[in-house]
C-alpha cells in the first residue's frame, strides 16, 4: 500500500500499513499551505516524510500540525516535525495536557514501548470549536469528547465537498484513559449533523460519499447500545 489521494487536495501519508506498524493514519491538506492531520508514532516520520514528497510535496510547507488526541500513535511524530519543519501545533487542551508534560502513561506510549518527551503545544483551545484560517480556507477543530476528555475532530469544505477527520471513532474506550460513553455518543450525533462527504478515520480507512459515513458511525452507536 502507497501513499494516495483521498479525494482532491487529501492525501493519507501514513498508516500502520504505509509507514509504521504502530502508526494512525496520518492525513496531508493541501490548501496552498499544507496541513497534516496527526503525526504517527514517531519511528514511521522518515517514512511520512518520504511519502509526502513522492506526492510532489514540500513537507517545509506545513505550516499547521493538528494532533486529533493525546495518544501516542497520534502524537509520537510531532515534535520530529516541530523540530524539522516548525509547524503550529494545536491540540485541545484537555488532552495537550498529558502531552506537554510528556505523560507516559496517559499517552500510552509506554504500551507501545516508546518514550515520549514533553512537547509544548502552539495553540490549544477549550470551547467546543476552534476555526483557523488556512490559505483561503476555514478549518474547523471541534471538541468530540469520548474516546478521551480531549479529543476532537476536524472538518473543512474542499473542493465542493465536505471533509471529516473523525480519528478514532471506533474507540477504544477505557476508564483509565477519561473516556466517556456518554460524551461520545453526544460526539458522534455532533458528526452525524455535519453530513460529512468524506470521513477520514483514525485506523480504519476512509468512507465516502456521505451514505457510507452516516452508516459508519450508525454502526458504532448501534454496537455500543444507542
Amino acid at each position: 500500500m502507497k501513499a494516495r489521494e483521498v479525494c482532491k487536495g487529501v492525501y493519507l501519508v501514513g498508516s500502520s500499513d504505509i509507514s509504521d506498524s504502530r502508526d494512525c493514519s496520518v492525513y496531508l491538506v493541501d490548501m496552498g499551505d499544507l496541513v497534516l492531520v496527526d503525526a504517527g508514532a514517531g519511528p514511521g516520520f522518515n517514512s511520512i516524510v518520504s511519502n509526502i514528497k513522492g506526492l510532489g510535496l514540500d513537507p517545509a510547507n506545513i505550516s499547521t500540525l493538528i494532533l486529533t488526541h493525546c495518544h501516542i500513535d497520534h502524537v509520537g511524530g510531532a515534535y520530529l516535525f516541530k523540530e524539522k519543519y516548525g509547524p503550529k501545533i494545536i491540540m485541545h487542551q484537555l488532552d495537550a495536557q498529558a502531552v506537554e508534560k510528556g505523560d507516559n502513561r496517559m499517552t500510552a506510549a509506554f504500551y507501545y514501548n516508546i518514550d515520549f518527551k514533553p512537547l509544548p503545544i502552539d495553540i490549544t483551545f477549550s470551547g467546543e470549536e476552534r476555526r483557523i484560517s488556512v490559505g483561503d480556507h476555514d478549518v474547523v477543530c471541534l471538541h468530540t469528547p469520548g474516546h478521551t476528555p480531549g479529543s476532537m475532530s476536524v472538518y473543512f469544505d474542499l473542493e465542493k465537498k465536505r471533509v471529516l477527520f473523525g480519528q478514532d471513532i471506533h474507540g477504544p474506550f477505557l476508564k483509565d484513559f477519561g473516556s466517556d460513553m456518554k460524551a461520545w455518543t453526544k460526539s458522534m450525533k455532533t458528526l452525524l449533523a455535519l453530513k460529512a462527504d468524506v470521513l477520514c478515520e483514525g485506523h480504519f480507512g476512509v468512507y465516502q460519499p456521505n451514505r457510507k459515513v452516516t452508516e459508519y458511525i450508525e454502526r458504532y452507536l448501534e454496537e455500543y447500545g444507542e
